[in-house]
């Protein structure tokens, strides 16, 4: 996501959006390729619409993540404040409940999300490495 940790959190919020919307599109692409090849439509439009329906899922999670971080960041007046990301997660993780009818994903989801959120933002605070020869 080059660009999304450029500048001051709760600014430029379209930019942020467009990006977090961008990446989880990708994501559902990738998604739908494994979901495909495991479980086999039986027909080309069948496939087809298994992969609109999670693309435009998971750009809808992206993009209520990327909003709500940049709303809560502006709100709450605290930009760099890893609450807003998880904020922002578990925003996403609701939106994910509410697709599949399931208060328990929901639940589940808003908390796997929103904790996720929060440590990417601390662990990017911090200057966490998840590859490489580690800093001494």
């Amino acid at each position: 996501m080059a660009g999304y940790w450029d500048g001051p959190e709760g600014e430029e919020c379209p930019r942020r959006t467009w990006l977090t919307t961008r990446v989880g599109a990708a994501a559902g692409l990738v998604g739908t390729a494994y979901r495909i090849i495991l479980l086999q439509p039986r027909s080309a439009l069948a496939a087809l619409q298994m992969a609109a329906a999670d693309s435009v899922t998971m750009a809808t999670l992206g993009a209520v993540f990327g909003v709500t971080t940049c709303l809560s960041a502006q709100v709450r007046e605290e930009p760099d404040d890893p609450l807003n990301y998880f904020i922002g997660g578990c925003a996403a993780g609701a939106i994910l409940g509410a697709r599949a009818h399931s208060y328990m994903t929901g639940t589940t989801a808003c908390l796997g999300f929103g904790i996720t959120a929060a440590l990417m933002k601390i662990g990017n605070k911090e200057g966490w490495r998840l590859t490489g020869p580690p800093k001494l």
